[in-house]
């Protein structure tokens, strides 16, 4: 059985960093797209980034880019969204979520899995 687990969301000013930990298990995820997304209160979830773990290729939503880095570390089957420069729109609670098929990594109704969710809230 697959388990997402997400940690490191917490309290931080505008333009501090995070830097968020999903661990992985449960699954080979070698052949998996895993990706981020945020809720925010009465917002639609969205796509925030994604990396195919088997080559690590990064995809980011506009949004986040130059700001946000996914990545993973293989050996610790761990997935990491490192946050710098963060904003008062990035308050959300962040997901971790496995595609085990490599399907769209932007669409988030392609994943299989989903962490219980992390709060980031930025304040300043």
């Amino acid at each position: 059985q697959v388990h997402l687990v997400e940690s490191g969301g917490g309290l931080v000013q505008v333009g501090g960093s995070l830097r968020l930990s999903c661990v992985a298990s449960g699954h080979t995820f070698s052949r998996s797209v895993m990706g981020w997304f945020r809720q925010a209160p009465g917002k639609e979830r969205e796509f925030v980034a994604a990396i195919r773990w088997s080559i690590g290729t990064t995809y980011y939503a506009d949004s986040v880019k130059g700001r946000f880095t996914i990545s993973r570390d293989n050996a610790k089957n761990t997935v990491y969204l490192q946050m710098n420069s963060l904003k008062h729109e990035d308050t959300a609670v962040y997901y971790c979520a496995a595609d085990l098929n490599s399907r769209n990594p932007t669409w988030g109704y392609d994943y299989d899995y989903w962490g219980q969710g992390t709060q980031v809230t930025v304040s300043s």
